[in-house]
C-alpha cells in the first residue's frame, strides 16, 4: 500500500447546522420574529388540539356493548315450530343438520352456533346435539320424548 492509495474513513465536511448565524444570513431561515422563530419552539399540531376536545366514548352508539364487541359470534335463533316442520321423528338436530335441511345458513362455510327457542309446539321425538336451548324449549323437547346430548 502506498501513501497515495490511502482513503479517508469519514468526510472532512460536517453537516450544515441551520439557524445559528453565519452563512444563512439575517434570520437564518427562521423567517421574521414570532413564536416559531424562537429557539425551543415546539407547538402542538392543530389536529391534536381538535382530538382533545372530542368526548372519549364517541361513535359507539346507544348500546356500546354491542358495537364495541361486534366481532363476537352470536347464536342463530331457531324456533321449535321450524324443527317440527323440517325434521322427522327420531332425527338428530345439530347445527350441521339444520344447515343441510335449509333452516339456517352456513357462515364462512361453517355451521354457526345455534340456540333453540321454545316458540311453537313439538310432537316428534328428536335428539338435539351441540345446541344451546332455552328453558321452555328444553321442557318441550323432553315432554315430546326427545333427548338432549
Amino acid at each position: 500500500m502506498q501513501l497515495h492509495e490511502l482513503k479517508k474513513h469519514s468526510s472532512r465536511t460536517s453537516a450544515k447546522r441551520v439557524g445559528r448565524g453565519g452563512k444563512r444570513g439575517k434570520t437564518s431561515g427562521k423567517g421574521h420574529k414570532g413564536q416559531k422563530a424562537r429557539a425551543g419552539n415546539s407547538s402542538r399540531p392543530e389536529i391534536r388540539e381538535m382530538i382533545k376536545k372530542l368526548p372519549k366514548l364517541r361513535g359507539h352508539g346507544v348500546n356500546r356493548a354491542r358495537t364495541v364487541n361486534s366481532e363476537r359470534n352470536l347464536p342463530v335463533a331457531v324456533n321449535i315450530a321450524s324443527l317440527e316442520v323440517n325434521f322427522k321423528a327420531g332425527d338428530t338436530v345439530s347445527p350441521k343438520t339444520l344447515v343441510t335441511a335449509g333452516v339456517i345458513r352456513a357462515t364462512r362455510k361453517r355451521a354457526p352456533l345455534v340456540k333453540i327457542l321454545g316458540n311453537g309446539e313439538l310432537t316428534k321425538k328428536l335428539t338435539v346435539e351441540n345446541c344451546t336451548l332455552s328453558t321452555s324449549a328444553k321442557e318441550k323437547i323432553e315432554k315430546a320424548g326427545g333427548k338432549i346430548v
